[in-house]
């Protein structure tokens, strides 16, 4: 007896989604095209904001300040944490982990 895999490109729409029914495949199918739309969008407004701290950097350097302002971050990690609870922290760490040192 012989098993053949499928690829993602030959599997149903229910096979893709792990749905029972073609109606819920069409559903999930639908709102994961919206997820990957979103994350494009936060991924962008990622960049823009690694952009923008880069510019908040260099002119904080380039007066005789430090690289980092600590206290901005914990507010920047406050408001996180208040939006989004516990998680929203180690969210906010990354992304702050993102904008640090691109100069």
């Amino acid at each position: 007896m012989t098993t053949q895999t499928q690829t993602p490109q030959t599997q149903t729409p229910v096979e893709k989604t792990g749905a029972r029914t073609d109606e819920a495949a069409t559903l999930i199918g639908d709102a994961r095209e919206r997820i990957d739309a979103l994350d494009d969008r936060i991924i962008g407004l990622i960049q823009e904001r690694m952009a923008v701290s880069a510019v908040i950097q260099e002119a904080r350097i380039s007066s005789g300040g430090r690289r980092v302002n600590l206290a901005r971050e914990m507010e920047v990690l406050g408001h996180y944490r208040d939006a989004l609870g516990k998680p929203g922290t180690a969210l906010a760490m990354t992304m702050l982990e993102l904008c640090r040192g691109r100069i």
